[in-house]
């Protein structure tokens, strides 16, 4: 399945699984989650035709491999160039890139 994640549901799952950069969503979304992190993957399945957005995260959070990763990306807290995390970013949330990336390079490629 190939639903888009807003930025602010990528950084609520990223909440509600513990990772950084995540923020604490309302009282109807959390429990929403938590009910969506704790549901086996056929009900999940079921949740998604009601919850896409949702049901795609957690589902990316719980099972793939570079979900995380990918909601990071998502809610824009890694850089666009490098990959970095550490922030603070530039042209964040849509094209965010760590301060180093956003410089402007010299045409001599020396900085």
């Amino acid at each position: 399945m190939s639903t888009s994640i807003p930025a602010e549901t990528a950084r609520h799952v990223l909440w509600t699984f513990g990772h950084r950069g995540g923020i604490q969503p309302g009282t109807y979304h959390q429990k929403l989650l938590d009910l969506l992190a704790y549901a086996p993957p056929v009900e999940l399945a079921k949740f998604a035709q009601v919850f896409p957005a949702e049901a795609e995260a957690v589902r990316m959070a719980k099972y793939d491999e570079d979900g995380v990763k990918r909601l990071k990306n998502a809610a824009g807290l890694t850089c666009i160039r490098c990959g970095d995390e550490d922030g603070p970013f530039v042209g964040a949330p849509r094209q965010p890139l760590c301060e180093p990336c956003a410089r402007p390079m010299p045409l001599d490629g020396v900085a």
